[in-house]
């Protein structure tokens, strides 16, 4: 079953220049997609400050959106909302339409993330719905999920810009040398920084929770 996701920008409103951040988003998610081709349909805008996408499967969605949120610079976030179930085309004499319980499901998802993010878990930034007709599998699964991402997005968002880079590198297979070469520090000091930060960790609960969820 697929997984429809939704995503807005944090503090759209405090942002100085919007268009200019509009374009940023557009490049970096480009660039992600380039790099991790993990998306069938990648997150583009629709309204708003919105973004939707469509994943395979819920390890390709945690994945890709781990990746786009180590990969955005340093003040700009997205929240996301992940909606397992179906999704169906209706057509339109303008365009194809996208409906379905899993844009339902990613609809309360994205609610559930900001009302989480602005009450009792300010670091809060992913929530997973399994959509109707889930079978006790997929519910068991979407709330193991989501235990690991409230622990995932509490690492993510302490961490500083170069800290996101390595481990954005790291998951894309690159060297510890490599990354101090790019960064122009030393070796021990990558290391350091993936250990101190979180990184490694974070990397490891994703290669454990793949493993799982495959």
């Amino acid at each position: 079953m697929v997984a429809a996701v939704i995503a807005d920008i944090v503090g759209s409103r405090r942002l100085r220049d919007r268009a200019a951040a509009q374009r940023m988003f557009d490049e970096t998610i480009a660039r992600v997609e380039r790099e991790h081709p993990l998306a069938e349909s990648a997150l583009r805008p629709t309204v708003g400050d919105e973004q939707q996408g469509v994943y395979r499967t819920l390890d390709d969605a945690l994945t890709g959106l781990l990746l786009l949120q180590l990969a955005l610079p340093e003040g700009v976030e997205f929240r996301f909302g992940l909606g397992i179930g179906e999704i169906r085309t209706i057509e339109s004499e303008h365009r194809e339409l996208s409906d379905g319980p899993g844009w339902w499901a990613a609809r309360e998802a994205i609610e559930i993330v900001q009302a989480r993010q602005q009450r009792a878990v300010p670091t809060a930034r992913t929530w997973i719905v399994a959509g109707p007709g889930q079978d006790e599998v997929m519910d068991t699964v979407v709330t193991a999920s989501n235990a690991y991402l409230l622990a995932r997005d509490e690492i993510v968002v302490r961490m500083s810009e170069r800290e996101r880079r390595l481990a954005y590198g790291r998951l894309g297979g690159m060297s510890q040398r490599a990354l101090a070469e790019q960064e122009d520090i030393t070796q021990p000091a990558v290391s350091k920084a993936l250990r101190s930060s979180g990184a490694a960790a974070l990397l490891e609960g994703l290669t454990l929770f793949r493993g799982v969820t495959a």
